[in-house]
């Protein structure tokens, strides 16, 4: 299949996602709504990644782009953090849509962009102080090379941008622990499968556009492909939590979920922080 096919389908599965999340007792919109000062757990936990990067004011009077938005709840969570000039893309039309009701039912300003993250820069003409992404993103892009230009052009120089994802040795589990029956490195082509459910509870046959199409980036791709396009690698780290129960073994836990006493010690996420260098000077 043409990459641009396996695009669309994605882009038509995540379509019918959005209608799911959107009612979902996961994602939970009506008390999200409810409590001004609730934060998604996703935004905590990312927000633990990135505070030692940011000035004393934290998150408070920067810019912020939110690229793989979805609907929206974590990209609002940010504004309710004192995030400013908050801009959420993302590949569905139908998930931008729930999200811009739900940034207006909390009265937020927020500007959201369809298309896909590989190619924000060309669908955006600013710069801002912080790009974020997290949660289940990375892997419906078929390649990092574009996307990691797009962040370092779309930084400000000095401008921080954190990834915090699901690891890939899960991937190579096909989350189903504890084999390895998939590939852990990228550059393996798509991996297809067909699911009429997605991850919020009783989901299994909600969704109409069933096809799938996902890439597999390995930790050394992913943190190579921000380097080679100029970024400076800040920090690193494999965290011990996840933020669903990607799978029976795990247990509930203050960021999310975790894997019980006694499992083997695993990876379940991963997070980078990278900066822009503060000048001008590495677009020589």
């Amino acid at each position: 299949m043409l990459e641009a096919e396996a695009i669309a389908a994605n882009r038509a599965n995540w379509d019918d996602r959005a209608d799911v999340h959107a009612r979902s007792q996961m994602y939970d919109v009506d008390a999200f709504l409810a409590d001004p000062g609730d934060i998604s757990s996703v935004v905590r936990n990312d927000l633990a990644v990135l505070a030692p990067h940011l000035p004393r004011s934290g998150i408070t009077g920067r810019s912020l782009l939110h690229l793989q938005c979805h609907i929206g709840t974590d990209t609002v969570s940010w504004a309710r953090l004192g995030a400013v000039d908050v801009h959420g893309l993302d590949l569905s039309p139908n998930s931008l849509r729930h999200a811009a009701r739900i940034a207006e039912a909390d009265g937020r300003h927020i500007t959201w962009i369809e298309g896909d993250a590989r190619f924000a820069s060309t669908l955006i003409d600013r710069r801002f102080d912080t790009i974020v992404t997290s949660a289940g993103t990375i892997v419906w892009l078929p390649e990092l090379t574009a996307w990691a230009r797009s962040i370092h052009d779309l930084l400000e120089p000095g401008g921080v941008f954190v990834i915090r994802d699901d690891h890939p040795i899960l991937g190579a589990m096909q989350f189903e622990p504890w084999e390895i029956d998939d590939d852990y490195l990228g550059g393996g082509g798509a991996r297809i499968y067909s699911d009429s459910g997605t991850y919020t509870e009783d989901s299994a046959g909600q969704v109409a556009h069933t096809i799938n199409h996902e890439w597999r980036h390995d930790l050394g791709e992913i943190v190579g492909a921000l380097i080679g396009a100029g970024l400076v690698i800040e920090s690193m780290a494999e965290l011990p939590y996840m933020d669903w129960p990607a799978f029976p073994d795990l247990v509930p836990c203050e960021q999310g979920w975790k894997l019980a006493e006694g499992k083997p010690r695993i990876p379940l996420n991963f997070a980078v922080v990278a900066r822009r260098p503060g000048d001008d000077s590495d677009d020589a």
